[in-house]
């Protein structure tokens, strides 16, 4: 009896966009290995990449916090609601 290899994890998708755009197999894998990864992040690293990000751009402490906490609900994930403190403790520690 001969055995095929398994199929690739979300290879219906993989085909869907390799037929509906303009990316080979290849390509449509990795942007949906990138989305999922991108996907899977959890709230305690995300608050800290959003952080970096937004100091980056000059903003203070404050306005990160707030802008974190509006971005927070459209997560993937719904994060639970957290205070300005919280979002400083995942940061700073």
């Amino acid at each position: 009896m001969s055995s095929s290899p398994p199929p690739a994890p979300h290879a219906d998708l993989l085909a869907h966009l390799a037929r509906t755009s303009a990316l080979g197999p290849r390509e449509a894998a990795r942007v949906v290995a990138e989305v999922l990864a991108y996907f899977s992040e959890t709230t305690t690293d995300y608050v800290r990449r959003r952080h970096t990000e937004l100091q980056a751009r000059g903003l203070t402490n404050e306005q990160i916090f707030s802008r974190i906490a509006e971005e927070l609900p459209g997560r993937r994930v719904v994060a639970p609601e957290l205070s300005a403190r919280q979002l400083r403790r995942i940061v700073y520690g």
